[in-house]
């Protein structure tokens, strides 16, 4: 049962991985694990690419002045405030290699990438438990309490993946003058938040503006269903923060193709309002449902995934997992996150045919 659970430890299921070991084509698995898009790619991006093909021929603009201010347009942040990278995870390793921070606090349960940025760099790491019985929402005074002056970096996901629960921008602005106030950087990782039905709440990019040691990220790999372009980008105001990612960053990080696709990524408005639209729909449905099943708990998520526990002892998620891709549906065994155990597993929203099935089968395993 192991197995499945060292399959899903970092990002999901590992396709390939599974085709080997279970021999289902990986083009026939439904993957409810890897929290990407069901609308796919959009077509209008995919139709200019092609068309547009030979501009791999060229360098791209060093300092990717276009899609900054794609970028500034959509998220309503300042250009100059704004840097790219070759995906998320190039601008989390290089933020936090820049900040070499001697003692981080995590908030968890988190993406397991943060902690092996800050153990390579030898960084003492507390892990902030988001528990259970507060259904994995933030206890603010108790965060304060861990944010000590011997503390360097916070470094969190909003909304938190695995759980899906969002910290408020009035919650955040506390944290950051908090932090502020003791030298603290804050890295917040936005990863899911354009799933959301409540974004300017939970939106920490207006406070960018503000506080000089925040730093917001996000990708195109989960909303925009890109994790092959490798985009990211990172939001700050302050310069030396600028400074030594620029020192400590590849140049032509982002490849032309990328940046070329998100300029026009970011200014697709129908595909925004289409994707948002669905996943809001398919939430509301998937957890009306599941509230009405007596053998676990559903956990309410401004993502596009949902995290359950089991309320009995008549499986695991191992055994879910196992029973689920002979089926070649495939869920994330969220035992491997920290502060989570065998009771809990996690699912993505998908197309409505494809969620309809997953329930069903569900269903049989567990009630």
């Amino acid at each position: 049962m192991k197995n499945s659970v060292n399959m899903m430890h970092m990002h999901g299921g590992d396709l390939d991985a599974i085709e080997q070991k279970y021999g289902i084509p990986k083009n026939e698995i439904i993957d409810f694990s890897g929290n990407i898009n069901p609308m796919g790619f959009p077509e209008s991006v995919k139709d200019a690419l092609i068309k547009n093909i030979d501009i791999v021929s060229t360098y791209p603009d060093k300092n990717y002045t276009s899609l900054r201010e794609s970028i500034a347009e959509y998220t309503g942040a300042d250009a100059q405030n704004i840097t790219v990278g070759n995906g998320s995870t190039e601008l989390i390793s290089v933020f936090i290699k820049s900040e070499n921070p001697k003692k981080s606090v995590i908030m968890g349960p988190a993406y397991s990438e943060y902690e092996n940025e800050l153990r390579s760099l030898g960084s003492e790491i507390v892990y902030f438990p988001l528990k259970e019985k507060e259904n994995f929402r933030l206890n603010l005074p108790k965060l304060l309490e861990y944010l000590t002056w011997d503390v360097d970096m916070l470094v969190l996901c909003n909304p938190n993946n695995p759980t899906g629960t969002a910290i408020t921008v009035g919650q955040m602005d506390e944290i950051l003058k908090h932090c502020q106030e003791n030298d603290i950087a804050v890295m917040v990782d936005e990863t899911y938040i354009e799933f959301s039905d409540n974004l300017p709440e939970i939106c920490s990019i207006p406070l960018t503006r503000k506080y000089h040691n925040l730093f917001v990220i996000r990708g195109i790999a989960k909303f925009f269903a890109a994790p092959g372009l490798r985009l990211g980008y990172g939001i700050t105001k302050s310069k030396s923060f600028h400074n030594l990612i620029a020192k400590n960053q590849n140049p032509w990080s982002v490849n032309i193709l990328a940046s070329f696709a998100g300029e026009r990524l970011f200014a697709d408005r129908d595909f925004i309002t289409d994707a948002k639209k669905l996943i809001s729909s398919e939430r509301k449905k998937i957890f009306d449902e599941l509230s009405t099943w007596k053998n676990i708990k559903a956990y309410p998520s401004s993502s596009n995934f949902i995290l359950i526990k089991l309320l009995t002892n008549k499986t695991d998620a191992a055994e879910i997992f196992e029973k689920l891709i002979v089926k070649k549906m495939l869920v994330r065994d969220a035992s491997s996150f920290e502060f989570l155990d065998e009771s809990y597993i996690r699912f993505c929203i998908m197309s409505p045919e494809d969620n309809k099935r997953l329930l069903e089968e569900l269903k049989k395993i567990i009630e």
